[in-house]
Order: C-alpha cells, then sequence, then structure tokens
C-alpha cells in the first residue's frame, strides 16, 4: 500500500510515537486523523497540518467514542486504509509492595484496558470499516500496525501489567491477521525498545545516560521518527504480515 492518498488514524496521534507518526504519514502524501485524549496538543498539531489532518477527541476503550472517530475520517477524507495504534499507559507496581501488601487490581485493570482492549477496540471497528474499501492493485484494503514493547518479553520488576497488556498485543497480532486475511488486511505489531517519548522527557541526564548506556547500538534512546520510519515500512511492504518486530538497537531489558 501507498502512503500518499492514503487514510491514517493514529491512536495517541497527539504526541511521542504517535505524533512522529501522524508527520511521516503527511510529509508522505497521505492523510492522518489524530486520536487522542490530549485536545489542545491534537488541535494544534492538526492546525499546524492544515487540510490534511484533523483531530477526533477519543477514548479507545469506549465504543461510541471510536465508532465517532471513524465515522468522522470517512466523512472528512472518504476512507480508512491505515490503523496506526499507539495510545497506551505505563504503571509500575509489584506484585507485593515492600510491606507485602498486593498489587490493587483497578490499576492492572487499567493498564490492560487501555493498552490491551482498546487496541482491540480499534482494530475490530477499525476492520469493518476496512472491509467496504474497494481492494488495490495488491488486493489489500487495509493495513493494522499496533505498538507492543520489549515488555512483552523481558518485563521488568513492576512491569506486571504493562508487560501483560503488550504481550497480549504480540500474543493477538497473527491470529487478528489470519482472521482478516482473506479481506486484504495486513495486521502487523511493533515491539519499540527505549524511545524519547513524554514518559522520558523530565528524566535527570544521570538517569537518561543510564537508560542509553542499556542499549548496545545505537547506545541512546529511540527517536520517535525512527518509529514512525518504520510503520512507513511495514505499510509499503505487503509480505509483511501477522508478526511482530523488536526495534530495540538489540536491547535486552535486565530484571530491573
Amino acid at each position: 500500500m501507498e502512503v500518499k492518498n492514503s487514510v491514517a488514524v493514529v491512536t495517541g496521534g497527539a504526541s511521542g510515537l504517535g505524533e512522529a507518526t501522524v508527520r511521516n504519514i503527511v510529509s508522505q502524501g497521505g492523510k492522518a486523523v489524530i486520536l487522542d485524549l490530549q485536545t489542545k496538543k491534537g488541535n494544534d498539531l492538526a492546525a499546524e497540518l492544515g487540510e490534511m489532518a484533523v483531530f477526533a477527541k477519543t477514548d479507545v476503550t469506549d465504543e461510541s467514542s471510536v465508532v465517532s472517530a471513524l465515522n468522522n475520517a470517512i466523512e472528512t477524507f472518504g476512507q480508512v486504509n491505515i490503523l496506526v495504534n499507539c495510545a497506551g499507559i505505563g504503571e509500575a507496581k509489584r506484585t507485593l509492595n515492600k510491606n507485602n501488601e498486593a498489587h490493587d487490581l483497578d490499576s492492572f485493570s487499567k493498564v490492560i484496558g487501555i493498552n490491551l482492549i482498546g487496541t482491540f477496540n480499534m482494530i475490530r471497528l477499525a476492520s469493518e470499516k476496512m472491509a467496504a474499501n474497494e481492494p488495490g492493485h495488491t488486493g489489500e484494503r487495509g493495513v493494522i500496525i499496533n505498538t507492543a514493547s520489549v515488555a512483552a518479553y523481558e518485563g521488568q520488576m513492576g512491569q506486571a501489567a504493562y508487560s501483560a497488556s503488550k504481550g497480549g498485543i504480540v500474543g493477538m497480532t497473527l491470529p487478528i491477521a489470519r482472521d482478516l486475511s482473506k479481506l486484504g488486511i495486513r495486521v502487523m505489531s511493533v515491539a519499540p525498545g527505549l524511545f524519547e517519548t513524554p514518559l522520558f522527557a523530565g528524566l535527570p541526564d544521570k538517569a537518561r545516560e543510564a537508560l542509553e548506556k542499556m542499549t548496545p547500538f545505537p547506545s541512546r534512546l529511540g527517536r520517535p521518527d525512527e518509529y514512525a520510519q518504520l510503520v512507513q515500512s511495514i505499510i509499503t511492504n505487503p509480505m509483511l504480515n501477522g508478526e511482530t518486530i523488536r526495534l530495540d538497537g538489540a536491547i535486552r531489558m535486565q530484571p530491573r
């Protein structure tokens, strides 16, 4: 699928990996629908990018909110060809804390709800829209790209909820790709390592340097535009389907 003239819906599109993806798609001649809860950032980004982008305040866990955003995309640009799921949150809590008190269930459920269920909610509803597309010259009707994490494979202490949510994304990538294969809709996931996102923005220099040294090469945090570059490659390569690609500079996370 060509990025040019395609319509991409990007969750978490107002900042971080999602913002970089939106910018990349528009720079390649595509149109972007920015889904996020950050209203000011989303509107500012859409205004900056002009007629090639639109913002829709969206809660990925809420069916009516997602349906409204997808309908907005179709009303504005005529179709939905690409979905990139970047919306997500983190939580740092051990199964038992220092006082041997149990991890609260609400925060665990919240992470699973946004990262995993929210991702599936977007997939199921966006793929329904994609199924109505006319197939392109390669037979494709759509491309779906999810954001997992290296924590899906090497979750650190305190990452039970986050790792479970990202592991779920990895685990459902292949079966969903198989489910949608007859429609010509591809499904891929990306598992980033340590990236320059708002999560790391406020870190002291020493903490940042320590994180950078954990990555064998290049020994630095990944840049959001590098994530967006991989998204572009997935979109344009029709043989990429049903797989999770690690984008991590060969990092393997240690227990802590």
